[in-house]
């Protein structure tokens, strides 16, 4: 069929990559042109493989899924990007969709699912599991009456994912006095004395 959608699997557990291959080919509308283990096997022969849609892992070997996402909007412009992964934190969501994947799904998602996610992202929709949906509606549901500046808040995040201040202050290109004077601030703004009580604080009032 030439109207065919033209995809490729990129995901290094080899089992689950010969599964999505198997239940997709079985699919009249798409073609399964290329499998990868890595991105960096992937790398070089993409453009072409001339895929629209890319079902790419994020935990591989080499580069990783996120890393791989710019350089293949780069190469190919036109192609779609959802990724398929078991990581569903807020940062690891945000940061794929930031880097322009076009759908976010879990593992957890049955063949159905996923089959519908590459047409929709075909017809310029974009999709993700319910999960997902989830954190990115609850991001939008954060307490507007928080004290915390947005700088505060930043760091208070980035504190929360596991960050050192030496993390933060490289990652920020600010010192790691400012870090600390924003994290003695925070403190004293959410009245608490720790970094675990300022963390839990935020997060029962939505802050974060």
């Amino acid at each position: 069929m030439t109207n065919q959608l033209r995809i490729v699997i990129i995901e290094d557990d080899e089992v689950l990559r010969k599964g999505y291959e198997m239940l997709l080919s079985n699919k009249e509308d798409f073609l399964i042109v290329s499998t990868y283990g890595s991105f960096d096997l992937a790398r070089k022969q993409l453009k072409a493989d001339a895929p629209q849609v890319i079902l790419l892992d994020i935990n591989m070997p080499g580069t990783n899924g996120l890393q791989a996402i710019p350089e293949i909007k780069k190469s190919l412009p036109n192609a779609y990007v959802i990724i398929l992964t078991v990581f569903d934190s807020p940062e690891t969501v945000f940061e794929a969709l930031n880097m322009g994947a076009d759908g976010y799904l879990t593992k957890n998602s049955n063949t159905e699912k996923i089959t519908e996610a590459i047409k929709d992202v075909c017809n310029g929709g974009g999709v993700m599991s319910m999960n997902v949906a989830r954190i990115v509606m609850q991001s939008f549901q954060k307490n507007l009456n928080s004290p915390l500046t947005k700088r505060e808040t930043e760091i208070l995040q980035r504190i929360a994912t596991g960050q050192t201040k030496i993390q933060i202050a490289n990652d920020l290109f600010i010192d790691q006095n400012t870090v600390r004077s924003h994290v003695k601030n925070i403190y004293i703004k959410l009245d608490v004395n720790s970094k675990a009580d300022a963390i839990k604080t935020a997060k029962q009032n939505r802050f974060i």
